[in-house]
């Protein structure tokens, strides 16, 4: 969805809590989506927004926007979601496979959340207008499959696996950054940045010498995406020591 477009829905819908005093939200979001609605948000007048995939783990979360008597502590985002349990009979499918049999019973990709697939079981976040057609699914791939609900509360959380990486730099310029988190040369990323390959947070940043800073999520198309975790110390030579968590 186009940024222009993406912010006006949003705004209707801060527009439509206000008004009617009840809870409003978007379908599911992409990281990229999120992160241009939490921007906007944080000027918007009279907005309370809080993000929820369900499961603090999900990469695709749905925007609520919370009426003024509401506070984020007290609003329960599980009576506001679903999940659907599938298992596979002999076969084991993959993310791919689960989002194509999806997709082919008609349900829109903002209806459906984070596919998490271990072995021959995937968990699908859901919004619950959707729950009951997705439990008719009986194929995915070549395989026969079953579907039941699953509390949010049932779901087990993802195996993330990172490797940790430190490195130094002379300041914190994106080009320096994408260097050190994917053994690039300087020159290498600064050619990668003017390329458009590299987003920052999910936006594309052409900008060498853009200040990364702690907690930015660093991709370079082709070689992956990590997380800079942190920054502390220096080296005999004055550079910064830069820690960050590779996703594998």
């Amino acid at each position: 969805m186009e940024n222009n477009e993406l912010l006006k829905r949003a705004e209707d819908l801060r527009e439509r809590c206000r008004r009617s005093g009840t809870v409003t939200h978007t379908g599911f979001l992409t990281p990229a989506e999120r992160y241009a609605i939490e921007k906007w948000a944080r000027n918007a007048p009279d907005c309370t927004a809080v993000f929820d995939g369900g499961r603090p783990e999900c990469e695709r979360t749905v925007c609520f926007f919370l009426p003024e008597y509401l506070e984020p502590e007290y609003f329960d985002a599980s009576e506001e979601l679903r999940a659907i349990r599938i298992t596979a009979h002999f076969g084991t499918p993959g993310h791919r496979d689960y989002m194509g049999a999806l997709l082919a019973m008609g349900i829109g990709r903002e209806w459906l959340g984070d596919i998490q697939v271990t072995e021959n079981v995937a968990y699908i976040f859901c919004l619950p207008s959707v729950q009951r057609h997705l439990l008719s699914i009986e194929k995915v791939g070549r395989c026969g499959v079953t579907a039941e609900e699953a509390a949010l509360s049932s779901v087990p959380a993802p195996e993330r696996k990172v490797q940790q990486k430190s490195f130094s730099v002379q300041s914190l310029r994106l080009d320096a950054v994408v260097g050190g988190m994917f053994n690039l040369s300087r020159t290498e990323a600064a050619r990668q940045i003017s390329a458009g390959n590299v987003s920052i947070n999910y936006q594309v940043s052409l900008k060498t010498d853009f200040a990364v800073k702690d907690g930015d999520i660093v991709s370079l198309r082709g070689a992956g995406k990590g997380c800079v975790t942190g920054t502390g110390g220096t080296s005999r030579k004055g550079r910064l020591f830069v820690y960050a968590d590779i996703y594998k």
